[in-house]
């Protein structure tokens, strides 16, 4: 089944049908996890690095980077007795806007607080397809935990 992750949501899985998919990514960044022995995943679709610049949306779980890794890192573990040191984990998005006007870099800005954060937990992750000026659309089987990334240029 296709488990649809949304702005500021995560989910999680051992259900060896189903497909974590998330749309869109430009300036936002999805964190992939996946526990091989578990046959467990989870993704998350950040929007911001830091809930402190912003409350509005503090009632999404994974709107910020700084509240979402670590609460999807507890659920991960707590759920399906994950061991942190073994989860895969993987980073797609975090684009540039093609505007010259974009002074805020929210993208760049996502990528180097998911660094710290992970960095902070004493986690790495083992792939990224971020930066640039692509919007992507990733797909993961919880079976495998393989991800399929769909590419298209942004446009503004």
């Amino acid at each position: 089944m296709d488990k649809i992750i949304g702005i500021g949501e995560f989910d999680i899985s051992n259900k060896q049908e189903d497909i974590l998919k998330t749309f869109a990514l430009a300036s936002c960044v999805a964190v992939t996890m996946y526990h091989p022995k578990a046959l467990a995943a989870g993704m998350i679709h950040i929007a911001l690095p830091d809930h402190s610049l912003n409350s509005t949306e503090i009632g999404k779980p994974g709107y910020y980077a700084s509240l979402g890794i670590p609460r999807l890192l507890q659920i991960m573990e707590k759920e399906f007795n994950c061991k942190r040191n073994e989860l895969v984990i993987q980073l797609y998005g975090g684009a540039d806007s093609i505007s010259i006007h974009d002074c805020f870099l929210i993208g760049r800005r996502n990528l180097a607080a998911i660094s710290k954060i992970l960095l902070q937990e004493g986690l790495r992750f083992s792939y990224k397809d971020v930066g640039g000026t692509l919007s992507r659309t990733i797909a993961m089987k919880v079976a495998t935990g393989v991800v399929k990334v769909h590419t298209q240029h942004l446009r503004i």
